[in-house]
């Protein structure tokens, strides 16, 4: 059987070679940590009794969303470091860069009118600030070995979610906390959780929508049109919706149900859509693994479906324990891992860096399996109906 040159390439890589390895520093992840913890406790010290509500009853609603979030990373689970650090940069870095650059905007925009300084400030300044201090992650995500990370419009709208919830969980407590009664809090807290628990997690998918198309770009001036259009789109969001509590309450609503209820299905249909593409990638590239000794023929009958690796895993806990079957989903994710990098070299970008990636790829596979000694009880094992 012939071997595609590029995984032969690959195969001929010294095993002495690490594999990759991509998150986030934990030095900076603990920083963010403090600084979230720190102004929890400074809203909490002005209003306790709302602050505390507004603490419990956001933390439960930005857990539904992170869930979600999680449930849609189920194909190619992003690094946990990565994950945690786009929720705290939400939660800390975009939320003091939105407050000192919306006073410095304010400052210049207005002069002091109490009634201007409301509407320019929610409706202007807060969703310009707020969507380029969260979105600004995301371009820090395009740099580097991070880069290697965003492999399809999953991810994009992953790390754009868990940013957005970020910066929802902290701005909720302010919000919820800042109630002047008991009954004023609960009533904020129905309207941003109940109503809206996703909405700066739906703005800021457009910029994630943006960054996905910009990286499949190879001019510069298209990355950033991209990027600038998915920005322009995720401020006008915000600011439709920060401006529609000016309007009276049927525009509130009419907004809500006729364009934000919308939007956010249309968001969903699309999330879904794209880890449906994932599965398709990963099925395709299968073969390919086959030929070149990566994988065997029965594996590639349960790495293809989230279904069939699910039971191919719950087969190796059920006779190997615990660790068994993690190993058996490490080397499964190691292979959606390569399979994305092939594609990417399918689609014409095949530079030297990712060529490079392809043989890191390619030997963590082999690390992986090495690893799982499982996957000997599963030589034989073909998924359900294939």
């Amino acid at each position: 059987m012939t071997m595609p040159p590029h995984y032969a390439a690959s195969l001929t890589t010294p095993f002495a070679r690490k594999a990759r390895k991509v998150g986030a520093p934990l030095a900076a992840i603990i920083i963010m940590a403090t600084v979230a913890g720190l102004i929890v406790v400074a809203i909490t010290a002005l209003n306790p009794v709302g602050a505390g509500i507004g603490f419990v009853l956001s933390s439960i609603a930005m857990l539904v969303v992170v869930l979600a979030y999680l449930w849609l990373d189920r194909w190619e689970p992003e690094p946990p470091r990565l994950l945690l650090f786009a929720f705290l940069w939400g939660a800390s870095v975009a939320v003091i860069l939105s407050v000192i650059l919306t006073l410095f905007l304010e400052s210049l925009l207005v002069a002091g009118d109490a009634v201007e300084v409301g509407w320019v400030g929610l409706v202007l300044t807060a969703p310009i600030v707020e969507e380029a201090a969260k979105g600004a992650f995301l371009l820090f995500m395009m740099t580097g070995v991070r880069r290697n990370e965003l492999n399809s419009l999953t991810d994009c709208l992953v790390y754009a979610g868990l940013v957005g919830a970020g910066f929802a969980w902290l701005e909720d407590i302010l919000y919820i906390g800042g109630g002047a009664s008991l009954g004023e809090s609960l009533l904020t807290a129905a309207l941003r959780l109940i109503m809206a628990p996703f909405a700066h997690s739906l703005f800021t998918t457009f910029i994630g929508i943006g960054v996905y198309f910009a990286l499949q770009k190879r001019d510069p001036p298209a990355k950033w049109s991209a990027i600038l259009l998915g920005y322009a789109a995720a401020v006008g969001m915000h600011g439709l919706w920060n401006g529609s509590s000016f309007l009276g309450i049927e525009w509130y609503f009419g907004i809500y149900v006729l364009w934000m209820v919308p939007i956010f299905v249309a968001a969903i249909v699309l999330a879904v859509h794209s880890r449906r593409r994932e599965q398709r990638i990963v099925a395709d590239k299968l073969p390919g693994m086959v030929a070149a000794s990566l994988i065997t023929p029965n594996e590639a009958t349960w790495l293809g479906s989230l279904r069939d690796r699910k039971a191919a895993i719950g087969y190796a806990s059920h006779y190997g324990g615990k660790a068994a079957g993690k190993a058996v989903a490490r080397f499964a994710a190691q292979v959606v891992e390569l399979a994305f990098v092939r594609d990417r070299i399918d689609r014409g970008f095949a530079d030297q860096r990712v060529q490079a990636l392809l043989t890191e790829e390619a030997y963590a596979v082999h690390a992986a399996r090495a690893a799982a000694p499982a996957l000997h009880t599963l030589a034989g094992y073909r998924a359900p109906g294939r």
